[in-house]
């Protein structure tokens, strides 16, 4: 008994550690042999050696192995498994994995993460924040654009043209800025914190597609033509993808190109293509001097181009004056004035090399836009929303401090500081995922899970950040006027929300649908084997693959137990004593979530696809698992400040316990009720480990947001701010500084009350009467009135004529 119970522990460190099987089958001969041979072998030991020996020959010899076992499987999957289609095949292989591998793997390499270079500015980069970025902001007033003007000023988009503003990623040969990711999106971060409509403005030619296009797959001719042309805003380009038709399945796509010959500029019997078109949604769309990246599928029934008939997904350039096109009507999207609207293109006729590519791209459309999405998704959105976040979270710690009610700041009420924790820490966890991916897009990654992670969680936790600081703000959130930072934020939030790729579809669909193939580190290989024609070569590549997967599926059963058991704690992992806890804990939940991923895929098989709450659940532990990922590593990056560990205690806790959740709704809606209880009790054996912040880290987190530090300016590093009291976000900032100012006379003010030095009727001017009284000096008073009458501004809402309102000068009536 004591040597079987042994051997069971070898096995289970041996699975633990996942150490190569051929060492693992020596080390269990050796162990076998120490235990039976010293004393002689009973018949009972030559029984178990034999058995012992029939199991483990056939797995250990891989000729043996491969026709015993792996055909037969390889076999049964080829009948169960439904043929991948180019399409899914394009959209599962788009883009690169990255550290979502090493989650998905059960045994995350935190020192792999830890090694990762920091994002970081250039000199010139940060120049070009400080300077050109920061005139722009300054030069931005949104109601005049969102209400008045329904666009830009001229004066702004001239600016954004002459400081190359649409030209951050074309390299420098072609005229651009050839920025930084993380340039690219604090760019862009800065431009939010003043305004959706620049921001989307400024952001979308630099991540939707139409330069990486060129940059990728255009031809030289191309990128030589429109690349210069870009950079300084001589042409305005458009994506043009989605369709009335074609929303989240872009696959399905209508619109269709013929090839043809035809007449082009004079000359006849052009081999080209003639296009129909309907496009709706397109950004920049009607001021777009050419539709670059318009998608279409095209076909070939006179076969010009060889014995096909469909050739698939294809990218062209289309100058928006070319004949046929339909273009410059506007949609009005929730009152935001960025320019989006339809176009349209009826029998436009085009030559063959204005696909983008040439002839040799025709048909790797959806390659490539998948590609371009995926990288652009990581950048834009999820800057545009860290940037709202921060900025809402200064002015709303600020408006919380600044604002009064019996006789106390509401930031020091209870039910306060909890929403403004929650929006302390969601811009953290906002900060730390986007530097994150963009260090990882800097070292040349294109992770197309992790782009789809950050937009989803980003926009969602904007959204309730700004839901937060609405109810926080009360009256002055609501009406709208020159004064108001917060209500077109508000308005917008479901634009980003839809926009690249819808949450609900990116969440249900993409996340875990693309990661548990693309990221698992042999089911992918496992699918393609089985997809391939050449049998033998199917034939290794996939048992290498199954044994593989059947050691990682027993070594997270057995990681998933004994951290479960041990709740991490005698885990070996880098860190300080601050952060070891925290690397014990995702490594739990990260085995978990692997062990549950292999078993629901094992059970479900196909049917998982269509498990789309299901896989929405496994979204969501991953992608906390990430964002954890990305807290441990950005306050290490921060130089791990002591005044931050409220911050990071707090976003921590609010992402690991939303990953334990999901993960125990997984297992809670799994068909199989025995594997769900016995999944839960290997993961969980005695109860839910993890809980949310509790009310004394709220009451420190918030307490952040209501005095200046260090932690605050961090906090909100990179977007615009100002102090200027004619300013509608600048009031907030002098109100709050002058409010700082005047706490030791208002301390001393509230003394002289209490102590019955100063006798002040309800009538009086409690100031005026500590001035006569000698309680306040005239520098205190000045700076009490001060601070009186900024707090009267900050909290001042607009107010409009009935004639002003009934001018048609309002976007609201």
């Amino acid at each position: 008994m004591i040597g079987f119970l042994a051997g069971v522990a070898l096995i289970g460190v041996l699975a633990y550690f996942r150490l190569p099987f051929w060492l693992s089958a020596i080390a269990l001969v050796l162990f076998g042999a120490a235990l039976t041979l010293p004393g002689g072998i009973t018949m009972t030991g030559w029984i178990l050696w034999a058995v012992f020996l029939v199991f483990l020959i056939p797995v250990a010899i891989p000729p043996l192995r491969r026709y015993l076992v792996s055909l037969h499987v390889l076999r049964l999957l080829r009948s169960a498994l439904p043929q991948i289609s180019d399409t899914e095949r394009e959209a599962i292989e788009a883009g690169s994995v990255w550290w979502d591998a090493e989650l998905f793997s059960g045994k995350p390499d935190w020192n792999k993460l830890r090694d990762y270079p920091a994002a970081r500015l250039s000199e010139e980069e940060q120049a070009f924040l400080d300077g050109p970025v920061e005139t722009l902001c300054g030069m931005i007033d949104d109601w005049e654009i969102t209400h008045e003007l329904y666009d830009l000023p001229p004066a702004v988009w001239a600016f954004i043209k002459e400081y190359k503003l649409f030209g951050m990623i074309i390299p420098r040969r072609y005229g651009g800025l050839e920025f930084s990711a993380l340039a690219h999106s604090e760019v862009v971060m800065k431009l939010a914190s003043r305004s959706v409509t620049a921001a989307v403005t400024v952001m979308v030619p630099n991540s939707l597609g139409p330069a990486q296009l060129l940059l990728r797959y255009g031809t030289q001719s191309q990128r030589d033509h429109y690349l210069p042309r870009l950079a300084t805003g001589e042409e305005i380009p458009c994506f043009a993808l989605t369709g009335p038709l074609a929303g989240s399945d872009a696959g399905a796509i209508p619109d269709t190109g013929i090839v043809c010959r035809g007449e082009f500029e004079g000359r006849k019997d052009v081999l080209g293509i003639r296009l129909n078109w309907e496009k709706r949604y397109i950004t920049l769309g009607p001021v777009a001097t050419v539709l670059l990246g318009l998608a279409f599928k095209l076909y070939d029934p006179e076969h010009l181009l060889g014995e096909q008939t469909a050739l698939g997904i294809t990218l062209a350039l289309i100058p928006t004056d070319t004949p046929g096109v339909e273009i410059g009507n506007r949609h009005f999207p929730m009152n935001s004035a960025f320019q989006n609207g339809p176009n349209r293109g009826r029998d436009v006729f085009i030559p063959m090399d204005w696909v983008i590519g040439g002839a040799a791209m025709i048909g790797h459309g959806w390659r490539m836009l998948v590609e371009c999405l995926a990288e652009g998704r990581g950048i834009s959105l999820p800057a545009l929303s860290t940037g709202s976040g921060k900025s809402v979270s200064r002015t709303t710690g600020a408006y919380a401090r600044v604002r009064r009610q019996f006789k106390l700041p509401i930031g020091r009420f209870e039910g306060i500081e909890e929403p403004l924790a929650e929006i302390a820490a969601n811009a953290y966890i906002m900060e730390a995922g986007r530097r994150l991916t963009c260090a990882a897009l800097d070292q040349g990654e294109n992770p197309a899970v992790i782009s789809a992670i950050l937009k989803y969680q980003l926009t969602e936790r904007m959204r309730r950040i700004v839901n937060d600081a609405m109810d926080i703000h009360g009256g002055s959130g609501i009406c709208l006027g020159p004064s108001n930072y917060l209500g077109r934020v508000y308005q917008t939030l479901p634009i980003s929300i839809t926009v690249e790729g819808a949450n609900i579809l990116t969440r249900t669909l993409i996340i875990f649908g693309q990661g548990a193939i693309r990221c698992h580190p042999y089911l992918f290989d496992e699918i393609s084997a089985a997809q391939m024609s050449d049998r033998k070569a199917a034939l290794i590549k996939f048992d290498r693959a199954l044994f593989g997967h059947i050691g990682f599926f027993i070594s997270n059963i057995v990681r998933t137990a004994w951290l479960g058991l041990t709740n991490a704690s005698l885990m070996r992992v880098p860190g300080t004593r601050v952060t070891r806890r925290y690397y014990r804990r995702l490594s739990r939940l990260s085995a978990g979530f692997a062990l549950a991923a292999d078993l629901a895929m094992m059970t479900l098989g196909g049917a998982l696809k269509r498990k789309e709450r299901l896989s929405g659940r496994f979204a969501d532990v991953l992608a906390n698992l990430y964002l954890g990922s990305a807290l441990l590593k950005h306050f290490e990056e921060e130089g791990e400040p002591a005044a931050d560990l409220p911050l990071l205690d707090c976003a921590f806790r609010m992402t690991i316990h939303r990953a334990q959740q999901s993960l125990l709704a997984v297992y809670w809606n799994l068909p199989s009720r025995w594997l769900a209880r016995l999944l839960r009790a290997v993961t969980f054996p005695f109860g839910k480990p993890y809980a949310p912040p509790d009310d004394r880290l709220i009451h420190a987190c918030a307490a952040l947001l209501l005095e200046p530090s260090d932690t605050r300016d961090r906090l909100t590093q990179g977007v615009y701010i100002t102090d200027d009291p004619t300013d509608r976000t600048g009031r907030i900032e002098y109100a709050f500084n002058c409010a700082i100012a005047a706490e030791p006379a208002e301390y001393k003010l509230r003394q002289a009350l209490r102590e019955g030095v100063l006798a002040v009727g309800e009538l009086d001017d409690p100031v005026e009467a500590a001035l006569a009284a000698g309680v306040l000096d005239a520098d205190e008073a000045q700076c009490l009135r001060e601070a009186d009458a900024s707090m009267r501004e900050a909290i001042r809402v607009d107010e409009f004529t009935p004639e002003y309102l009934q001018g048609g000068r309002h976007a609201d009536q």
